[in-house]
This record gives C-alpha cells, sequence and structure tokens, in this order.
C-alpha cells in the first residue's frame, strides 16, 4: 500500500468514526447541561467548596466565577511546583525555578499546556498526578462552562442569568470528561501505554553509556490531554514518545481523542437552542475547514521535490517511522486547528508550506473545530461577524437566532477577534527587536522567524505546541509567553459573557421573508469565507515573513 493511500485511509475511518459518536455523544452533553437533577458525588462537591448550584448567574457574576476559580489554580500549582524539593513522590527533582512555575501553572489553567521544559526531568509524580493531571480536566471543564453560557444566551430572551458557573464546572467534569477518559485510558493501556509509579531506571546503553527513563501515569494523563484539548506531554518528545503513543492505531485513536468532544459539541448547541440544523450548520464550517487544512497539509509533506524527498516517499524529516507521513500530516492539522498542542512530529521540520499551514491553523482562532469548549464559542462569535457582514450586503439589521446583532454586540465581536492578533504580533515583534531574544533561536533567517511567530501563535491562541528549535525556557520567554497566555485565554471569555449576557436580555425576533437563513449551504459558506479573510487580512504580512518565505525560496 502507498504512503499516500495508508494517509487518505486513515483519514476517512477517522471522519467515520467521529460522525458515528457525533450525535449521541452531543445529545448527551447537551442533557447534562440542561438537567435539573445534581448527582450525589457533584452535591458533595458543591458543599466542599459553599456553593448553591440552583443559583442562577448573571454575566458579570458567572465571569467572577471563572477568574476566581482560574486564580485559585494558578496559585496552587505555583506553589506545588516551588515546594517540589520536598514532597514525597516526586523523584528527587528539584523545585521548578519561579519563572518557570510561573509559566507552568499559567499555561496549565489556560488550557495550553505550553512546555520549557523536560517533562521526564523535570516534574515528579505528584506534580503530574495532583497538578497538572488535575488542569487537564478542570481547565477543560472551564471552557465547555463558557461555550455553554454563550450558548444560553442566544437560547434564552429577556433575563440577565446564563445559568450557574460551578454547576456547569462541576458537570462537565463529573459527566463528561472524567468518563470518556477513564474508558480513553484503558483503551490506551491496553494497547501499550504505560501507567504506574515506577522511579527512574537505567535501559540498556545508549552512545556509550546508559539512559534513564522513569515510568508514570501516563495512559490516565495522555487520555485526557487529548480530551480536554490539552495537550502537554508527560515526556519531552510528547505523543512521538513510545511510552504516550506506542502505535499507529493509538496515534489514530488520539487524533480522535482530539475531536470528538469539540465537534460533538455542535450538537449539543443544536440541542439546546432547539435547532439541531443550526448545529449542523456549524459543524459544517468546522468540517470543511478541518479537511481542507488537512488535504493541504498531507499534500505539501507528500509533495516530492528532490531525489531525497522522492525515495523516501514524502517529507519525512523529524516524523515518527511508526506513523508515517500522512498520519503526522492529520495530527499536526488536527491539533492546531484545536487547542491541543499535542504533537507526534516536529513542526519545524515539515516544508515550509507545511509549516505555515500549522501556523495559520492556529491562527484561525482554533476554531475548526477548535478546543473544548473554546472552539464552539470562538466559531458563534464568527458566525455573528458573518452575520452582520451579510446584513451590510442586504441592508438589513442582522439577526442571528431571534436575536438583533446591533453596535454593542458587534463591538464585543470584534474586541475578541483583535484580542490574539495583538497579542501575537506585539510580542512577536519586541522578542525580535530586542537584542537577547534572537540568541535562543536555533535557526537564522525566516526560519528562525518562523520559530518566534510560532511560539507567540501558540501561546495566546492556548495551543501549547511548540515549532522545536526555539529555546523558550528563558526568563523573557517564560515571562512573555505567560502573560500571553493570560490575556489570550481571559479577555476573550470576558468578551464572550459580555455578549451572551446581552443576548439573553434581548427580545426573540421573529423569522420573516428577508431573516437570513443561518441553516442553510448559503450561510456556512459566508462563514468560512469571513475566516479565512479575517485571518488572512491580519496575518500574511508576518506570514509572509516567515513560512511563506522560506516555502517559496
Amino acid at each position: 500500500m502507498s504512503p499516500v493511500l495508508a494517509g487518505v485511509l486513515q483519514l476517512l475511518a477517522l471522519t467515520g468514526a467521529l460522525a458515528l459518536v457525533h450525535m449521541p455523544l452531543g445529545t448527551y452533553m447537551a442533557r447534562v447541561y440542561d438537567s435539573r437533577r445534581h448527582l450525589r458525588v457533584e452535591r458533595w462537591t458543591y458543599r466542599a467548596i459553599g456553593a448553591d448550584p440552583g443559583t442562577e448567574m448573571a454575566w458579570t457574576a458567572y465571569l467572577r466565577a471563572v477568574l476566581a476559580f482560574s486564580v485559585a489554580g494558578v496559585l496552587f500549582l505555583y506553589l506545588l511546583q516551588r515546594l517540589q524539593g520536598v514532597l514525597p513522590g516526586s523523584l528527587g527533582f528539584a523545585s521548578v525555578s519561579p519563572t518557570q512555575s510561573f509559566n507552568t501553572a499559567v499555561s496549565f489553567v489556560t488550557n495550553t499546556n505550553w512546555q520549557s521544559y523536560y517533562g521526564e526531568q523535570t516534574m515528579g509524580h505528584v506534580v503530574q498526578t495532583a497538578g497538572l493531571a488535575v488542569q487537564n480536566f478542570v481547565s477543560a471543564a472551564v471552557g465547555m462552562a463558557v461555550a455553554v453560557a454563550l450558548v444560553r444566551g442566544f437560547a434564552r430572551s429577556r433575563t440577565g442569568e446564563l445559568g450557574n458557573f460551578w454547576a456547569d464546572l462541576v458537570r462537565g467534569t463529573v459527566r463528561i470528561l472524567l468518563p470518556l477518559a477513564v474508558l480513553a485510558a484503558l483503551v490506551l493501556v491496553a494497547c501499550g501505554v504505560i501507567q504506574n509509579f515506577s522511579g527512574i531506571h537505567e535501559v540498556g546503553q545508549f552512545m556509550g553509556g546508559s539512559r534513564q527513563w522513569n515510568g508514570g501515569a501516563v495512559a490516565s494523563q495522555e487520555a485526557i490531554k487529548e480530551l480536554g484539548t490539552n495537550g502537554g506531554g508527560y515526556f519531552n518528545a510528547n505523543s512521538a514518545h513510545p511510552f504516550e503513543n506506542p502505535t499507529p492505531f493509538t496515534n489514530l485513536f488520539e487524533i480522535f481523542l482530539i475531536l470528538v468532544i469539540p465537534f460533538s459539541l455542535t450538537r449539543t448547541f443544536g440541542v439546546l437552542v432547539g435547532s439541531v440544523r443550526q448545529g449542523y450548520a456549524i459543524l459544517a464550517a468546522m468540517g470543511v475547514i478541518w479537511l481542507g487544512f488537512t488535504a493541504l497539509m498531507m499534500a505539501t509533506e507528500f509533495a516530492h521535490h528532490g531525489p531525497a524527498l522522492q525515495a523516501a516517499g514524502g517529507a519525512t524529516e523529524g516524523k515518527e517511522v511508526r506513523f508515517g507521513v500522512g498520519a503526522s500530516s492529520i495530527f499536526a492539522a488536527s491539533t492546531t486547528l484545536t487547542s491541543t498542542g499535542a504533537v507526534d512530529s516536529f513542526h519545524s521540520s515539515f516544508t515550509g508550506l507545511g509549516g505555515g499551514l500549522t501556523m495559520l491553523g492556529m491562527m484561525l482562532g482554533e476554531i475548526a473545530p477548535g478546543g473544548t469548549g473554546s472552539g464552539l464559542y470562538g466559531m458563534l462569535i464568527m458566525a455573528v461577524i458573518a452575520v452582520f457582514l451579510a446584513g451590510l450586503m442586504v441592508g438589513r439589521t442582522p439577526e442571528y437566532l431571534g436575536k438583533k446583532i446591533g453596535a454593542r454586540e458587534m463591538k464585543l465581536a470584534a474586541c475578541y477577534i483583535l484580542v490574539t492578533p495583538a497579542l501575537v504580533l506585539v510580542f512577536t515583534a519586541a522578542s525580535m527587536a530586542l537584542p537577547t531574544p534572537p540568541h535562543s533561536m536555533l535557526n537564522s533567517g525566516a526560519h528562525g522567524f518562523s520559530e518566534v511567530l510560532y511560539a507567540f501563535t501558540s501561546a495566546a491562541n492556548n495551543n501549547g505546541s511548540a515549532f522545536a528549535g526555539l529555546n523558550a525556557n528563558t526568563d523573557w520567554f517564560n515571562v512573555t509567553t505567560g502573560f500571553a497566555m493570560l490575556l489570550g485565554r481571559f479577555l476573550p471569555m470576558v468578551f464572550v459573557l459580555a455578549l451572551a449576557g446581552s443576548l439573553a436580555a434581548q427580545r426573540p425576533v421573529p423569522v420573516t421573508a428577508g431573516t437570513l437563513r443561518t441553516e442553510k449551504p448559503l450561510f456556512t459558506g459566508l462563514l468560512v469565507g469571513a475566516i479565512l479573510i479575517v485571518t488572512g487580512l491580519t496575518y500574511f504580512p508576518a506570514l509572509a515573513l516567515g513560512p511563506l518565505a522560506e516555502g517559496l525560496a
């Protein structure tokens, strides 16, 4: 079988598996968030944190709860790393430095999981399981809660209430993420992913000396790492490491875990707003972009330019021979179009245009299908903008799901789409202008610029993947990427929840003959076009200096 055919068949199998679970999982998640019943373990949790799950929150109260919970998570994870040297079960590792502790705490709380350290040489079992793994669950649950709050803004009318954050957080964790993560971990263990609390031990000889490895609760963290679109690896090689991803089947299964909740949330959206066809329209826009990017990625990496690539059958540098070019391309497109950031190959070794596609996927806002929760609310913001553009073209007041899109709503949507590009471009420019940060680049010229641009694109979009070449473990990059992650996560949430509150307070607008049918293919095409045009106009100059210049050289 040719490598190209193998890649296409894997893509078809993945698409079929996602289609199979889309309806039942999406409907189940809608029932979870719409339920009035509380499980016993949920009631215990509410009593422990002093929350009343029956109290409805306005958007300001919902936002305060999100921020308070996240600040507490950052402080706890920071202290856990700083105290690692005196904690039991830390494998003898020293406490993590202040700037790296700050960067890592922010990274995992913001669902970014950017890592400027070697996982197997820095973090012991206590930090990995009690700190990082816990944040993998709750940071994903926070994103889902904010997405559901925005959906309620569309579904409700003449009210300022968006639900209860604590109830949404606990339900998302207990009823959705935990059961799915347990099932996924069992599959991974059965396929060879390790799960233990082993200490450091030597493994044979390597380059004239012994090689040391430590074990860990890898399968359980790998499951929620992908399922919650987190991305942090137990080992520095991430999902290219055989302890995390041993076989081609586990590789495809991990891609499935990355995509399953973000794609299924479109069904949840359709059920909660009372029109599953609206959910299908959003799903179609996500699917078109994901399939298009995946096909382009495979085409660029299989292109046989030069005798070396012809002999290898594609651009194989930096790719695992266990997976090949096709599976690595699918993984790269999926992990950068979501906020996952896990890698089974090194994006710095991709072709110039292939590396550019990984950056462009993040620059779209990671909405195809995006992160767990964040992809849905990002796509709905773009839907609001697409409706506004359609209204300008026909001279009508724009409406979406029975809600008028006025000046206030458009200001909030515009602020949402401007935050991340501003962070990426300002921090990248500062890093290239100052004398010290460029010393962290492994390469010079266009490729070196791409390393820095990729780093801040990944941080500000809460992706977490790296271009593999930039030494980001410096005070400058630890601090600046930390602030990029914080602002890139929570400033957009401010605008999303404010928009949700504004929409929920409106009266529904009746559908007329002049109303734009947002469940039709025409609107899906308009939505995809708006996403590509807005992103292209924003980032094209930066891309022209980096991956485009390299790819066309």
